[in-house]
């Protein structure tokens, strides 16, 4: 579409950031205030579900394993998250308590929640939740160990993925006006330059 409008290459790209910046400040976020930690003790073990994702990583002296239940959270619908910590230099596992909190994965979230604050259970932490809104969130896990504090943040979708709506289409019509806009000014340049070439001519005469 952009070859068709006659821009550069440096205009396709500068158009590509704005609509994506555009598109991310619109999209909906859920609320953090609609969801509800579950303590270990009543969730229902399910070894045979997979889970919905698996991150591993490391944050200063330790492996992190992370694992979301079920494979598709949705709302109002119980679900747990995993969190396994062990040494990298030895091996031994943490044993100290772990507070999970949530907040709502968008740039202006501000609010934060705790769901719960979990000791070791067989080498697992295991935090329960039921969220109230479909939305995409962060699970943070935080732990001290040897004076030094460890925050962990993980991703989490709860239901399905937004479809492009109403408000997909408002932001691409937003930016497709943006877009003629500038045609719009230069064409009016390439006029104006067009209009000072030939009376050049005239005003030498």
């Amino acid at each position: 579409m952009c070859k068709g409008l006659g821009l550069k290459s440096k205009d396709k790209k500068s158009y590509r950031v704005m609509f994506c910046i555009i598109f991310l400040c619109y999209l909906p976020s859920a609320s953090a205030h609609h969801v509800l930690g579950r303590p270990a003790y009543s969730l229902n073990e399910e070894s045979n579900t997979p889970p919905s994702k698996q991150v591993e990583t490391q944050v200063g002296k330790y492996a992190i394993t992370y694992m979301a239940f079920p494979a598709f959270p949705k709302a109002n619908e119980t679900g747990r998250v995993n969190l396994y910590a062990s040494r990298i230099d030895n091996g031994h596992v943490f044993r100290g308590k772990v507070t999970f909190k949530v907040r709502d994965d968008s740039w202006f979230a501000s609010n934060e929640e705790t769901l719960g604050v979990q000791q070791i259970d067989d080498g697992v932490y295991r935090q329960g939740f039921v969220f109230k809104a479909t939305g995409d969130y962060i699970i943070t896990a935080e732990f001290e160990s040897d004076g030094e504090p460890y925050i962990i943040d993980f991703p989490l979708r709860i239901g399905k993925p937004f479809p492009i709506g109403p408000l997909g289409l408002s932001v691409a019509a937003i930016s497709l006006i943006l877009i003629v806009v500038n045609i719009i000014q230069r064409r009016r340049m390439q006029r104006l330059q067009a209009q000072r070439h030939h009376a050049k001519p005239q005003d030498s005469q």
